[in-house]
């Protein structure tokens, strides 16, 4: 059974939307656990005032009855609070009368490092904002919403998912001194996915690779910008000798240099895998670019942004590491209802000799 997800959405329509395929009967959905995660991303250090104005909940629409799955596609909704300022400026048809609130004049001052410039080149736009509000980091919201459900799926087989910031204690600081000096900052984010038996994903085909399908999870958050598996870069400036895990008996492991996943596998280790997120486009003191329109140089669009927003990607990080991780897992045990699926990974222990180490 293939578990898979769609979504649609911009920054600020109406509301952002995601279909989630693939999920066994009988799942467990915890409203609070859902919008839990919904606030921690809203949360973190160097936020705009935007996450006050959206106070994200998930609502369903189908897929759903009296909180478990029915086993048939899972509609979940994110709305958009500040549409309301948005209503002319984002209306799905022509709109009416005289142009109001934000977003009514065209953009053409394209933001180096978004996708103002190449979306409209690519879409033949005059105004960018067709591409921007689509590209912008604001859709990962109801991603979020998908991996918390993904998560209630590992759960049930004992997997736990969770995702950090790395060098916390220096965070706060770099976004104070950016702040101050109008810009942003970045930094790397790090998921750690325990009871991750050996055996999801597969070395025979380059698709069903659980290194690479995590890879491009994470490469395709916005602002990501690079992603290792365990050591990952490190392991390039050592030998054969000191880079590899070594098997005990038992078929134990003291180091876990690889991550978990060995041959696109995983091996039984916990999962580790790191992000590294770019400082964010949209700056106070705006970079230079060229009108669209004119072909004049001038100051790149300036819209209220985030000086940084890196714990907020550990949580999506965590939700896109949380649904490749449920969709190896649905590949690997199968079932229609919960009871097959969870039937089927206990089997599996059974037939395997493997511990958990960590």
């Amino acid at each position: 059974m293939m578990l898979s997800v769609v979504t649609a959405g911009e920054s600020h329509g109406p509301a952002l939307v995601a279909i989630v395929t693939g999920l066994p009967a009988g799942l467990v959905v915890d409203r609070e656990a859902v919008d839990a995660d919904l606030r921690r991303r809203q949360q973190g250090y160097g936020r705009s005032p935007r996450q006050q104005i959206e106070q994200d909940a998930v609502e369903v629409l189908a897929g759903l009855r009296h909180g478990r799955t029915l086993g048939t596609p899972l509609a979940l909704v994110v709305q958009n609070r500040d549409h309301k300022n948005w209503t002319w400026g984002m209306s799905p048809w022509p709109p009416e009368g005289e142009p109001t609130g934000k977003g009514t004049k065209p953009v053409t001052l394209p933001r180096p490092g978004h996708a103002d410039l190449a979306g409209a080149l690519k879409y033949g736009l005059e105004d960018t904002r067709d591409a921007l509000e689509r590209a912008s980091a604001r859709q990962t919201a109801v991603l979020v919403a998908a991996g918390a459900v993904a998560k209630a799926l590992l759960r049930e087989i004992e997997i736990q998912v969770a995702g950090r910031v790395q060098d916390e204690d220096d965070l706060q600081r770099r976004i104070d001194e950016a702040r101050a000096e109008r810009d942003t900052v970045g930094g790397v984010v790090e998921v750690r996915a325990r009871g991750v038996p050996p055996g999801l994903g597969s070395y025979t085909t380059r698709e069903d690779r659980l290194d690479g399908r995590l890879a491009a999870a994470l490469m395709s958050i916005q602002a990501v910008k690079g992603v290792e598996i365990g050591d990952g870069f490190a392991l390039a400036g050592l030998r054969g000798s000191q880079a590899h895990d070594e098997i005990r008996p038992g078929l134990v492991r003291d180091t876990n240099r690889a991550g978990g996943i060995e041959a696109g596998v995983s091996n039984g280790e916990e999962v580790v895998v790191r992000a590294a997120m770019k400082p964010l486009p949209t700056l106070m003191k705006p970079l230079q670019s060229v009108d669209l329109e004119t072909g004049e140089p001038g100051e790149a669009l300036v819209e209220r942004s985030d000086v940084a927003a890196v714990e907020a990607l550990a949580v999506v990080a965590e939700a896109a590491v949380a649904f490749e991780l449920a969709r190896a897992a649905r590949e690997k045990f199968g079932g229609d209802a919960l009871g097959d699926f969870v039937g089927a990974w206990r089997a599996y222990l059974k037939r395997i000799p493997w511990q958990r180490t960590r």
